[in-house]
């Protein structure tokens, strides 16, 4: 995430924040769940992250990003798709629903927050985007189940708030 700014594009670039989406699908590919996290793109951090957010059972395929390459030892099958860049990629079959949901989180920032500080707040728009996909089959009692968690919840000063985003 991030906007058009001087310096190194792409991956990597000091005015970007890399995260990973990582999309559950049912057996016939329709996306179920969804989990959003930025982390830096090396094999430590990912590993770290799918030993805390994936399955042991999980199939995950992924694109040819040297940072995924670990993977392997903490998931039961890895399948690695190395297809470089541009439309051939983004158009492959076994990344639609990434890329749609990609496009869908995308076009959700910039329609809502139009001065996006990424650098600031990226963790919690990704982490509402990641909360509304995947309690939408109930969107009835979604803002009663946020209104009754917001009620029960005890106050806290702000650099207990905090705490959660600088330790994720």
């Amino acid at each position: 995430l991030g906007g058009e700014r001087p310096g190194k594009p792409g991956r990597g670039s000091e005015n970007k924040l890399a995260f990973v989406m990582a999309v559950q699908t049912t057996d016939d590919g329709r996306p179920l769940f969804l989990r959003v996290d930025p982390l830096p793109f090396t094999q430590q951090a990912i590993a770290v992250w799918a030993k805390r957010a994936l399955a042991p059972s999980t199939y995950a395929l992924t694109d040819g990003l040297s940072g995924f390459r670990r993977l392997h030892q903490v998931v039961a099958c890895h399948h690695r798709l190395i297809l470089g860049s541009g439309r051939q990629s983004a158009q492959h079959p076994e990344f639609h629903w990434v890329n749609t949901l990609l496009s869908n989180l995308k076009t959700a920032i910039s329609g809502t927050y139009h001065a996006f500080k990424f650098e600031k707040y990226a963790q919690r728009y990704l982490a509402e985007f990641q909360y509304r996909f995947n309690r939408r089959f109930n969107l009835k009692t979604l803002l009663q189940r946020l209104a009754r968690a917001a009620a029960f919840a005890k106050p806290r000063p702000e650099w207990q708030i905090r705490l959660a985003e600088v330790h994720r």
